[in-house]
Formats: C-alpha cells, structure tokens, sequence
C-alpha cells in the first residue's frame, strides 16, 4: 500500500510542511498496525495451545522476512527486527490474554 501523501519531501516549503506528511503518514502506520492486530486476535480461535500461540518458529521466521524486506527499502536490518520483535511480542500477550479467556485458562 502505497500512502498519497500531499506533498512530496521535494516540494515541502519548511519543517511545518514535513511535520505535517510525516504526522499523516504515522496516522497510517498506526491504523495498519490495529489492522495487523485484529489478525492476530482472530488468529487465537485457531490455536490450540500456548505453544501455538507462541509460535516461536514463525515469529523467528517472520522477523527474518522483516530483516530482508527492510535491507530492500535501505533500512536498518537491526532496527526494523528490534522494532517488530516489540511489536509482535505485545501482541503475543495480547493474544495469549484473548487465547486464555476463550479457552477457560487463566
């Protein structure tokens, strides 16, 4: 998804103009992650256990496709995993919570 932002970083006329589109643009990531997130609370009827919650082998996979995505667009590897291994391990919780509840455990 690409994001249609007003101006481009070329044609901003002063820092209130880029302070704008970045406001915008991290509008949007933050919408796209609560849309990632119902993913992963609807995910939980699926699971069958805390380990499959976990899902250590596909987080691990996951941040490696991260890892490679970023390299593509010029970012920091490091970064972009340490930021989704944030990320997704609050969802993990989050998750577990939901998983629990549905599933009678505490």
């Amino acid at each position: 998804m690409i994001i249609e932002n007003k101006l481009s970083p070329q044609d901003c006329a002063g820092m209130g103009d880029i302070r704008a589109e970045i406001d915008m643009l991290d509008e949007h990531i933050i919408k796209l992650i609560a849309q990632r997130f119902s993913y992963v609370k609807a995910a939980a009827k699926f699971k069958t256990s805390p380990d499959a919650v976990r899902a250590k082998e596909r987080f691990e996979a996951m941040l490696q496709q991260r890892r490679v995505w970023a390299d593509e667009q010029g970012l920091s590897p490091e970064v972009i995993e340490k930021m989704y291994r944030d990320l997704v391990n609050y969802f993990i919780s989050e998750e577990m919570k939901h998983w629990s509840r549905e599933n009678g455990e505490k």
